[in-house]
């Protein structure tokens, strides 16, 4: 049963929270906007796209990765002038526990975490979903269309593998195409081409300097055609190949879960950064209940410096767990550490100095 206290606590903390998320969404909004201005008149872009479509899609997936930082800042800065006021004293001297002080904390921590991660696994990437077919459309249209997709492998049936060297966003072609088919764990066939150009649904695709090579125990014939061209249909079309720079987040988590499942059942290699965003949804969240704790130990304690210097460590310890997770993520999508312990690792670290800071924090 909450009281008087705990609903005091609980509005300090989600009122100087949303003042917090308001203020810094106010800042990045207009950095954003001053880069983007001259765009924005160039290209025959709407209002209604920049206002409804952009530019909210553009703050929730910055609020969304910063949450985690405006609950640290905002429990440090109204802890802070609790404590500044003698209120913090006050409520100790009243009998109340430090323990049960952090009651309220935690219950405000877990009201933001749980928006925060309906946010990340729902809403977030559908708002976002949009603010890249605008980016796509308008802001790096170029970009796009000279991008270029490579290293493709994957199974398109049990017994059939393709591999593309590079695939072109631009004309939809294919360069050093292979198509490998099996029998009983034994190569049968194998299909090259120079270049394989898509020409239309469903799925046809025109094969150019091509080969093949059909394997009957030792025997083995060739058939080549380094001059024709040849017309058929595959199992795949350009959707499989190209793949936006950020498209992993503009997927909600159910899509991607089916997203992962199909990789997987294909064979692909390269799918580390949708197993990162997908475990990243639900570590962020999580991560506010550390950063309450840590923030409510460090402020909760009456100092000379007052709430400058409990600012001032606060914005460090953000600033380090936003260092050590964007590393952690990179480190995880590069394969080098396992993606699950890679996301969760920011967590369990800091972690560590939220027990030892609440064991020694003032009673």
């Amino acid at each position: 049963m909450l009281k008087k206290l705990d609903w005091y606590i609980i509005r300090n903390f989600l009122s100087t929270f949303f003042f917090t998320a308001l203020i810094f969404t106010m800042i990045a909004v207009s950095i954003d906007f001053s880069e983007k201005v001259e765009k924005f008149v160039e290209e025959p872009i709407t209002k209604k796209e920049i206002l409804l479509d952009y530019y909210p899609g553009f703050i929730l997936f910055i609020d969304g990765l910063l949450w985690p930082l405006f609950a640290l800042i905002s429990v440090i800065f109204f802890t802070s002038r609790m404590a500044f006021n003698s209120e913090i004293i006050s409520i100790f001297n009243a009998g109340v526990s430090f323990n049960r002080l952090m009651r309220p904390y935690l219950a405000g921590a877990g009201l933001i975490a749980f928006l925060h991660l309906a946010g990340n696994h729902f809403f977030i990437p559908q708002v976002t979903e949009r603010k890249l077919d605008i980016e796509g459309q308008y802001l790096e249209k170029n970009k796009r269309k000279k991008e270029k997709s490579s290293d493709f492998h994957f199974f398109i049936s049990p017994d059939t593998k393709i591999y593309i060297g590079i695939f072109s966003r631009q004309d939809t072609s294919a360069q050093h195409f292979r198509i490998e088919h099996f029998k009983d764990n034994k190569m049968v066939s194998v299909l090259k081409a120079a270049r394989a150009q898509w020409i239309g649904p469903p799925n046809k695709w025109r094969l150019i300097n091509y080969e093949i090579r059909n394997f009957d125990g030792d025997k083995e014939t060739l058939i080549s055609n380094r001059k024709d061209q040849k017309d058929t249909t595959f199992n795949f079309a350009p959707s499989d190949f190209l793949e936006a720079t950020e498209v992993h987040t503009s997927m909600t988590t159910p899509e991607l879960m089916r997203y992962l499942a199909k990789q997987r059942e294909r064979g692909v290699g390269n799918a580390q950064r949708y197993e990162v965003e997908l475990q990243r949804r639900t570590a962020e969240p999580f991560s506010i209940f550390i950063l309450t704790l840590i923030g409510m130990a460090v402020a909760a304690r009456k100092v000379r410096g007052g709430m400058g210097l409990h600012l001032a460590i606060g914005i460090a310890i953000g600033a380090i767990f936003v260092f050590i997770s964007r590393f952690a993520i990179v480190f995880a999508s590069g394969n080098i550490i396992p993606v699950l312990l890679g996301i969760w690792l920011p967590n369990i670290i800091f972690a560590i100095p939220a027990f030892y800071l609440i064991r020694n924090a003032q009673k």
